[in-house]
């Protein structure tokens, strides 16, 4: 069993920054990409930003310059800094791991129970 835990989130004033941590735990072989994805409410989820086993980062546009991601492989962590917060980025914060349990299985993605992340006008 696989289990990835988020913390970090919480109320913050526009213009502030927060801090997501994802740690992932259970029997695991090997953790490929990492990701960010968020849910506002009334909306798809959507993805944040996603980051290789190797760092490489992509963001989508509308959090670009402002969020950084970065993973620790030895700690199967995943992180996201938020900085200049906007309304607009109030959601449900989830993470993910693209992750193998055996070397002879396909990863499977394993997703947190999401974190809370308010921003007030």
């Amino acid at each position: 069993q696989v289990q990835l835990v988020e913390s970090g989130g919480g109320l913050v004033q526009a213009g502030g920054s927060l801090r997501l941590s994802c740690v992932a735990s259970g029997s695991i072989f090997s953790m490929n990409g990492m990701g960010w994805y968020r849910q506002a409410p009334g909306k798809q989820r959507e993805l944040v930003a996603v980051v290789s086993s190797g760092g490489i980062a992509n963001y989508a546009d509308s959090v670009k310059d402002r969020f950084t991601i970065s993973r620790d492989n030895a700690k199967k962590a995943v992180y996201l800094q938020m900085n200049s917060l906007k309304p607009e980025d109030t959601a449900v914060y989830y993470c993910n791991g693209d992750t193998r349990i055996d070397p002879g299985r396909p990863p499977y993605r394993y997703w947190g129970q999401g974190t809370q992340v308010t921003v007030s006008s």
